[in-house]
Order: C-alpha cells, then sequence, then structure tokens
C-alpha cells in the first residue's frame, strides 16, 4: 500500500502532497521565528523560546492607534537581527513608513524592502512572484526572508479603483471573495517555501452584540488563512507625567498551535521597542516560581524585589534555572493537552 500511496502522489503532480510519515510538508511548523518578546513567543506557540510559525500566516488585528505597525516593526527588527543575511519584504498600503522612521528603529534598510500596494489584486500578484523567486533559488543558497502587510484593512480592489476613477460611489461587493482567493493561494506557497507573513488588519465594534465584541473587518479570508489571530489593545505608560510607550495587551482569538482567548501583556517602549522580558513575572507568580508578598516579589532565593525593579534588570532575576522553569509553564498555560 506504501507504494501505491507514492504512485498517487506521482500520478496526480501535487507538488505539495506527500507521505505523512515523511512530514507534511504544507502543513508541519518545524520551526518558529523569535518575536523578540518571550511572552508573546509562548502565546503564539507554547514556548518562550518559540514564536511566529515559520511557515503560516498570523494575523494581529486592533483599532486604530493600537501599535500594529509598531509592533510589527519590533518583529522586524528581532527577525533581521537574529539572522544576519536574511531579508524582509514589507507590503504597505497606509503609506506611513519612512526610511527615518525604519532607522529609527534600528533596522538595517539595506535588508529590508518597502513594496506600496493599492489593490488586493497588486497584493497577491507580487507577492506571488516574490515567493516563485524566492523558490526558484537552490535550498542551500535560500536565506531567511520575512513577508509582512500593513495593513489588510487600507488595501482596495482592482474594480473600487476603477469606479472612483469613473466618479462611481458604490462599493465593491466581491472584495470579501477576491480577498478569499489571494489567500487561499498564497497559504499553500507560503507553507512550501517556508516563509512566514503577519498581516495587520482593522478590528471594529460589532452593532447589536449583547456583549462588547470586537471583530476583524475583511471578510473570511484571512480568518481562515491564518494560523494565528492576535488581537490588540493598549493602554499608554509613563514615567511620571512623561508617556514613555504603550502596555499592549494580546488576546489569542484563534489559532491552530495554542489555547485561544489566552492573553497577555507585551511592553512597547518608545526608545527600545519590544520588551523581551516584560510579562515574565505574571507567569512566574501564576505558577508558583514567585511568590507576591505584600507590594514586593519574593524570588527563589527569598531575596524581595519590586516588580518594576524585576522588569528594569530581568537578565540579573531570571537565572537560566528560572528560564527554564518559565518555559514549561509557557507549555502548560499555552499548548493544548495540559
Amino acid at each position: 500500500m506504501n507504494d501505491f500511496l507514492k504512485d498517487i502522489i506521482k500520478e496526480t503532480g501535487n507538488e505539495y502532497a506527500s507521505l505523512v510519515a515523511d512530514g507534511v510538508e504544507a502543513g508541519d511548523t518545524d520551526t518558529f521565528i523569535d518575536t523578540g518578546s518571550y511572552i508573546f513567543n509562548a502565546l503564539l506557540s507554547g514556548s518562550i523560546y518559540g514564536g511566529l510559525p515559520s511557515n503560516k500566516i498570523t494575523a494581529i488585528a486592533g483599532e486604530s492607534a493600537t501599535g500594529k505597525t509598531f509592533f510589527l516593526m519590533g518583529m522586524v527588527k528581532n527577525f533581521l537581527d537574529a539572522n544576519p543575511e536574511s531579508g524582509v519584504v514589507y507590503f504597505e498600503s497606509e503609506s506611513a513608513i519612512t526610511k527615518q522612521m525604519v532607522i529609527d528603529r534600528g533596522i538595517d534598510p539595506n535588508r529590508m524592502i518597502i513594496m506600496p500596494v493599492t489593490t488586493v489584486q497588486e497584493f497577491r500578484t507580487q507577492a506571488l512572484k516574490v515567493l516563485d523567486r524566492y523558490m526558484q533559488q537552490d535550498v542551500d543558497v535560500r536565506r531567511p526572508m520575512f513577508i509582512c502587510l500593513d495593513s489588510l484593512g487600507m488595501l482596495s480592489t482592482t474594480k473600487e479603483v476603477e469606479d472612483t476613477a469613473d466618479g462611481k460611489e458604490t462599493r465593491d461587493m466581491t472584495r470579501a471573495q477576491v480577498l478569499k482567493a489571494a489567500f487561499r493561494v498564497l497559504t499553500l506557497k507560503l507553507a512550501k517555501a517556508k516563509v512566514p507573513m503577519v498581516v495587520t488588519n482593522h478590528t471594529y465594534d460589532v452593532v447589536g452584540s449583547m456583549f462588547p465584541t470586537k471583530e476583524m473587518g475583511g471578510g473570511s479570508g484571512l480568518k481562515y488563512a491564518a494560523s494565528s489571530i492576535v488581537y490588540l489593545s493598549k493602554k499608554k505608560e509613563k514615567d511620571g507625567t512623561e508617556v514613555i510607550g504603550n502596555i499592549v495587551h494580546c488576546k489569542n482569538h484563534k489559532s491552530r498551535i495554542t489555547v485561544e482567548n489566552k492573553m497577555v501583556d507585551v511592553r512597547l517602549t518608545y526608545d527600545r521597542g519590544l520588551d523581551r522580558y516584560y510579562g515574565l513575572v505574571d507567569l512566574a507568580l501564576k505558577y508558583g516560581i514567585f511568590k507576591s508578598v505584600s507590594t514586593r516579589i519574593e524570588l527563589p532565593d527569598g531575596t524581595k524585589q519590586y516588580a518594576k525593579t524585576i522588569n528594569n534588570d530581568p537578565t540579573k532575576f531570571f537565572t537560566e534555572d528560572i528560564m527554564k522553569q518559565l518555559d514549561d509553564c509557557a507549555d502548560k498555560e499555552f499548548r493544548y493537552g495540559h
């Protein structure tokens, strides 16, 4: 039967087909891309050392000014820093990214392409060309690549552009179908190429819902295609009266890898970007690695510190042994089966 099944694969000519024993090329996720935040890694993969699935689509959605672009730029920086020969293709529909912004974030501008796109069709065509060109390279010379779309919500369609040029004000009712078709093709291509994609999108309040509910715009295309969908909201972080960054609340709205509806807080500062250790104190307290004693936190060695002190000098307090325990805790907290 084994030989017969292999013959079927040859006969169909399906480049994505494989015997399960050999691995599911279009489905298995062997590696993850570090996001730059241990707790966000855990939310997405179940390990503080994991992160974005290396061959899937991850969606980051939120209202205007929730820090989606800032958050994504932090991931881009960390990806490039962790992979010295890698590159980023950044599809941009909001005309918000400038060279100075990229440099100010500490990102190497020589390893990042900004590709402005206006319509879904433009994005689909150009993204497929990028992936096809990437796949034409020999496997041994390919270097890690990261694709971003910021943002899906601002993409129009060819029909909308043409109608606007003709002075029409009708809405393109086929946009959702066009988006779904685009992601149907991209999902398999990304899996084959082992390239991660992050898509930012807008959310809106659902009218008529019994409870306050957020929903992601753009129809069901991205909802079905994305391996993970994370909803963002934020509050400003201040040092005295000065705003120094944001605490971003991240809710795992959908995931094929980790438990859905889990929430973590991530810290984004204007001077340093994503705070790698922020959020680990809460995880350590929940699982008894740290203990809350009045206004301070008792560490495993019996010393007591304020949470702010730990967060300001994390490498001093998060030892190798504690990090190993936290990774085990992340597995219990975020993965299925516990």
